[in-house]
């Protein structure tokens, strides 16, 4: 009996939705925000203008290269302590690629020590590619780019006596930063390195911002790609992305608006209104 009971009660058990109700709204979201990529990108491989604003950090990277070449010290560059599977190591890595580029154009020495040795590896692959590039390979020193150690605190211990011994010129920090942010940029500063650095550690930043000349903040760390390259694809992603900034500034400012309208006449059917898209975004 019991047995017959549950098969009974499986049968009346209502099918599984393809949607979840009330979630309609993050799905035209979704829409809409592919749809502004995928336009942008195509505008950007027709070969239309897209205007990239200068970032500093990435600007000064000539400068920095430059006086390392002057002084005949080498160049520094760590690209954070994270693995591959890290988004903020993938992106130092792409600068790596762009300091390496201007190291070979320039007949400076740059050292990159790391802690895992899948980034020792590609790191080696976009340095090599940039001095190819350059048409340097001759002075291409795949022994200048090694792992130290995944331990944190040991790869600090191990930097910052390399600092101290080698004393750059210029250092760069790009990727994946936690407690020993400080500790490496305060070590550069003292042997008066011009230090640049870029993450998307938002506790991080402001000792970066203390103890560094230029820092790459948020969203500039991930769009420096897209403004080093000058590839349509990166370009249009940049671009759509922007595209649906605006429109969320705008809805943003247009609900606040209705808001106020609609709290200021005591008008029903505006409140009403305003109280329906907030409760459709997930709002209380």
């Amino acid at each position: 009996m019991t047995f017959a009971v549950t098969i009974l009660a499986q049968d009346a058990a209502p099918a599984a939705g393809w949607f979840m109700p009330g979630k309609g709204i993050l799905a035209i979201t979704l829409v809409i925000v592919a749809a502004a990529v995928m336009l942008s990108i195509l505008w950007a491989r027709a070969g239309r203008p897209i205007r990239i604003r200068k970032i500093a950090g990435l600007d000064a990277v000539d400068e920095a290269v430059g006086r390392a070449t002057e002084m005949g010290r080498p160049v520094l560059f760590i690209p954070g302590i994270q693995d591959m599977d890290n988004i903020q190591t993938v992106a130092g890595i792409t600068i790596l690629g762009k300091v390496a580029k201007t190291a070979a154009e320039y007949d400076a020495e740059i050292e990159v020590p790391t802690t895992r040795s899948l980034v020792m590896t590609t790191a080696r692959e976009a340095v090599h590619a940039s001095y190819l590039s350059a048409g340097r390979t001759d002075s291409y020193n795949p022994d200048r780019i090694y792992y130290v150690s995944d331990e944190q605190f040991a790869f600090v211990a191990y930097t910052g006596g390399l600092m101290q011994r080698k004393r750059p010129a210029a250092c760069f920090y790009f990727g994946c930063f936690f407690a020993e942010s400080l500790i490496l940029a305060e070590n550069g500063n003292s042997i008066g390195a011009i230090q640049v650095a870029g993450t998307a550690e938002t506790t991080q930043l402001p000792f970066f911002v203390a103890s560094c000349d230029y820092t790459l903040i948020g969203e500039e760390f991930f769009a420096a790609s897209a403004y080093l390259s000058g590839e349509p694809d990166q370009l249009g992603t940049l671009l759509g992305q922007d595209l649906v900034k605006g429109l969320a500034w705008a809805a943003v400012l247009v609900a606040a608006l209705l808001a106020t309208v609609a709290a200021v006449t005591g008008h029903e059917g505006l409140a009403s209104f305003v109280n329906g898209a907030r409760a459709a975004l997930g709002g209380g």
